[in-house]
């Protein structure tokens, strides 16, 4: 069950779990914020504790809310796009030939045929993106099933919103957003592994994260870098 704490103009979402220590966290994108604390936590200790730390989550949302992020997409000649953390220009070729996309030195040439939408164009990148996270995500998930001792079922890739990732422990199935391909490859290997670390322990609990401490030391930087990222243009919903 989820209560809320209300502290002047600051939501703070308070739910009780399993866990030794309290969890404070602001999400990306709006500054959502979230209180985890140990079973018998009263409400007035939490809010006094959520007090205690109401600056630091003014100056996490701060830096949520003046973050940069991407202008939409319109997939025309000499625009930014980035791929795995790298600023590329596109080279839109026309011409009667099938759809696709390559990576150049400095750019990425998207060929369409004359007249192409923008929604057109959009959907044969995403396809090419997801071409690229085909390419790259068995090698990590092996390198991890071996590491974490656990086996993976399936994976599968959307467009998600509000998670760089997801996980079904009792499918043995993790979820990955295409938008990762956007962003260095080191920062998709630590989705990896806190979506198979899930596996092992479904909650964030503090069991939870003595996992990935173990296996994946820098993962707190990791986190920290990947939500300073630029933001997608998409409206994001929470």
């Amino acid at each position: 069950m989820t209560e809320t704490i209300q502290i002047g103009d600051i939501l703070i979402a308070l739910t009780r779990k399993d866990v030794k220590h309290v969890h404070l966290s602001v999400h990306p994108p709006r500054g959502r914020v979230s209180l985890v604390a140990p079973t018998g936590t009263r409400l007035e200790v939490a809010r006094a504790y959520a007090i205690s730390k109401l600056g630091w989550i003014r100056k996490q949302q701060a830096k949520l809310h003046g973050q940069a992020r991407e202008t939409p997409r319109r997939f025309v000649e000499r625009e930014t796009h980035y791929l795995w953390g790298r600023r590329y220009l596109l080279s839109v070729v026309e011409g009667d030939t099938k759809p696709a996309v390559k990576l150049g030195h400095r750019e990425i040439i998207l060929r369409v045929r004359p007249g192409c939408s923008t929604e057109r164009r959009k959907e044969i990148v995403h396809d090419w993106h997801k071409a690229l996270l085909h390419e790259l995500l068995p090698g990590l998930i092996r390198k991890w099933e071996a590491k974490l001792g656990v086996t993976l079922s399936g994976y599968f890739l959307q467009r998600m919103k509000t998670r760089w990732g997801s996980c079904n422990p009792l499918g043995g199935r993790i979820r990955i957003n295409t938008e990762l391909v956007k962003k260095p490859k080191d920062l998709i290997e630590y989705v990896v592994v806190h979506e198979m670390a899930h596996l092992l322990e479904p909650k964030h609990s503090d069991r939870f994260i003595a996992l990935l401490q173990r296996h994946y030391p820098t993962w707190r930087e990791a986190r920290a870098e990947l939500n300073e990222l630029p933001l997608t243009a998409e409206a994001w919903k929470e």
